[in-house]
Order: structure tokens, then C-alpha cells, then sequence
């Protein structure tokens, strides 16, 4: 089943959240809300860097993390 989160991020969460990704043993994947057709590696600082982060990100991945999930649920979008 795969998981999806909307998040928030700046310049300094994004170095995070992919340090937290890069310790997951899943694929987790990362696009803009707006176009998701531009999917990149949540494992990739330069991908993620490269997405517009004025708007929310969607996550998507197979996968349990406590960790992550931490990070997901600190960084959620509000709706």
C-alpha cells in the first residue's frame, strides 16, 4: 500500500528530511502538489532543492519509519 503525506518545507527542513529519508530502506518519492508530474528522490538534496517549496510537497512511499513518520507528522501542511 503506499502512503501518502502533504508537507511543508524551506532551505533548512529539506537537509533534514533528506537525511531521515536517506536512513529509510524504502523508495520514497517527492513532487510538487501543482505538478506532480516532476517526481524526484527524497534521498537526492539536489532534487529536493530543485522542487518549488512555496507550496506543499507530496510524499509518496511503501514503507515504516518511526522516524520519518515523526518528521511527516512535524511538517504536515495544514489544510
Amino acid at each position: 500500500m503506499t502512503n501518502h503525506k502533504m508537507i511543508r518545507l524551506n532551505f533548512e527542513t529539506a537537509e533534514e528530511f533528506v537525511r531521515t529519508a536517506a536512513n529509510c530502506d524504502f523508495d520514497i518519492d517527492v513532487a510538487n502538489s501543482s505538478r506532480q508530474s516532476y517526481i524526484v528522490d527524497a534521498k537526492s538534496l539536489l532534487g529536493v532543492l530543485g522542487l518549488d517549496m512555496r507550496s506543499p510537497l507530496k510524499v509518496s512511499y511503501n514503507g515504516y519509519n518511526e522516524e520519518f513518520e515523526k518528521f511527516l507528522k512535524s511538517n504536515a501542511a495544514v489544510a
